[in-house]
């Protein structure tokens, strides 16, 4: 394989970790814990995991034997940076136990486990994947575990493997399966234990005992690098507005990370939208009334950052999209609707919504109403990363603009461009806190399974202080579950952190905007930083420092 000189100098960079992880450790564990929500659907549906203590690790003064164990391990969903150095991790932790342990990966996800696929990790294998990028070391899926004949076939494969304890590392979604499977298999004969690891660089699996999900913060670099060169280019030929869409589909933590360190001209927050009730026509207006305020002062140009997910929080168009989500909520009617002729499918939509989504629907452009139709994901949702938001806008604001020229209420020129910013940033080498963390992670996950741990995600805490500060232990997979209506059912899922508007990175957004909106202040962060003073190689992000009050 060959490898560019970055390769050759990462693969020997030695991953930080917690003073507590480093030799014997035993499980401190706190107080009986309780769902985020609905603790009585919850409760019944995980009789088994539910209300289980938070663990802390600490240095141990006694080394206890730990016998040899298989373990496998699953990378689900979506590629996040650091992947690799969570079964690096895990595998050293495993091996730093008892060296005759053994790791296998599942071969393209929760489906390598239906298919019985699987190989075992060796150390010279894991060695090539050490602080790269991506998920190729066994690859990915979004296959979801869900039905018992699934669970039956999975485990079929682990009793023919010897395999006793399994690692899911995915988002919210691939860890409430593994709450599922952890349950299911504490009924079997064969027991298996199931960790999960927190992973998604949209950064919305957060709590107060998960800081942060892996990726997110090399994700957000690379992001605000490609932001600042665009802005820079920006304000060289100072004729372009660029619209720029950014990953996150249920929450803006990327969008406000990328604002804090590149300092765009304007940001919508989807969080705030919804919170105050706006509609299409107020982003399109607030939009336009800065652009048409930059040009009065000879400024034809600028950026406007766009979370992936906002066209779901503008409250009316969130209420079409959910009756969208139940007329298509079964798989035969969503068949039938494909196989109708595309002029017949609107006019089918409009006849089956109510008064005010029906007005908002046939408002829209053709190529819109169309996107809202296309097939869902496999938890029933609109794929919001199809919806072409940023083209929207800049469409919808050209228009606007076009209406004030008439009246004298914009004199300058709108030259739109329009990016999506999203896997370019979901398979970047991991920057050195990704690294780390999500070294400490599989670390973690290895010691919950040394101590006979199930249904827990690792978790590391206090990041932003020095790694061999942080806390490791685990949470409780349903202290983070609420009841949510899938596919017209409700279901139990990872409750899902949203951006806060009262919490210090908004509020340090919000009173900088204005200044950032008249002026222009950018900021160019360039590539991330693998050498140098830790001061620019290893700080977290300004989102976690903030909340943290770092």
């Amino acid at each position: 394989m060959t490898k560019s000189a970055l390769q050759i100098a990462r693969a020997r960079y030695r991953p930080k970790l917690p003073a507590a992880l480093k030799g014997p450790v035993r499980a401190v564990r706190g107080e009986e814990t309780q769902s985020a929500a609905h603790q009585y659907e919850i409760k019944a549906q995980f009789p088994g995991t539910y209300g289980m203590p938070v663990i802390t690790f600490e240095k141990s003064d006694e080394s206890v034997s730990s016998q040899p164990i298989n373990v496998g391990v699953i990378l689900s969903g979506g590629q996040a940076p650091g992947g690799h150095n969570v079964i690096a991790g895990l595998y050293d932790g495993l091996k730093a136990a008892n060296k005759g342990s053994r790791l296998f990966g599942f071969i393209l996800g929760p489906g390598g486990l239906l298919n019985h696929k699987c190989k075992r990790l060796t150390t010279g294998l894991i060695k090539e994947y050490r602080n790269t990028g991506g998920f190729d070391i066994i690859g990915s899926d979004r296959t979801k575990l869900e039905t018992e004949e699934q669970f039956k076939r999975g485990l079929e494969f682990l009793k023919k493997r010897g395999i006793r304890a399994l690692v899911i590392i995915g988002g919210d979604d691939s860890n409430t399966n593994a709450c599922v499977l952890a349950e299911y298999y504490r009924t079997t004969d064969y027991r298996v234990q199931v960790i999960g690891c927190p992973k998604t660089i949209d950064g919305d699996l957060k709590n107060e005992q998960i800081e942060t999900s892996f990726g997110f913060d090399t994700a957000s670099k690379v992001y605000s690098e490609l932001i600042g060169n665009i802005q820079r280019d920006c304000n060289s030929a100072r004729k372009y507005w660029h619209f720029i869409k950014l990953m996150g589909r249920s929450a803006s933590h990327i969008a406000l990370e990328c604002a804090l360190q590149t300092h765009p001209n304007i940001c919508i927050i989807s969080e705030e939208v919804e919170a105050k009730n706006e509609t299409l026509d107020n982003i399109v207006d607030r939009i336009a009334t800065v652009i048409a305020q930059r040009a009065a002062d000879q400024m034809n140009f600028g950026t406007v950052l766009i979370p992936e997910g906002l066209i779901e929080f503008i409250p009316a168009m969130k209420r079409l999209i959910n009756e969208l989500n139940d007329l298509l909520a079964s798989r035969q009617e969503e068949m039938r609707f494909k196989q109708m002729p595309r002029n017949k499918q609107r006019t089918y939509v409009i006849g089956r919504l109510t008064e005010g989504s029906r007005a908002l629907y046939s408002d829209l452009p053709e190529n819109v109403a169309c996107q809202l139709t296309l097939d869902r994901d496999a938890h029933g949702n609109v794929q919001v990363s199809l919806i072409e938001t940023e083209k929207l806008l800049a469409e919808l604001v050209g228009r606007r603009l076009e209406k004030w020229k008439k009246t004298g209420k914009y004199t300058g020129t709108f030259l739109p461009q329009t990016h999506f910013f999203g896997y370019e940033g979901r398979c970047a080498a991991p920057s050195n806190y990704d690294a780390d963390y999500c070294y400490s992670l599989g670390y973690t996950a290895a010691c919950l399974i040394r101590t006979g741990e199930t249904g827990y995600m690792a978790s590391v805490r206090n990041t932003t202080a020095p790694a061999d500060q942080w806390i490791a232990g685990g949470i409780p997979i349903t202290m983070m579950m609420n009841m949510e209506k899938r596919r017209g059912e409700d279901k139990p899922v990872i409750q899902k952190a949203l951006v806060k508007l009262d919490g210090a990175p908004f509020k340090a957004f919000a009173a900088a905007r204005d200044l950032w909106a008249c002026t222009t202040d950018y900021v160019y962060p360039g590539p991330i930083q693998y050498f140098g003073p830790p001061e620019v190689c290893d700080a977290p992000t300004i989102t976690l420092q903030l909340e943290q009050q770092k």
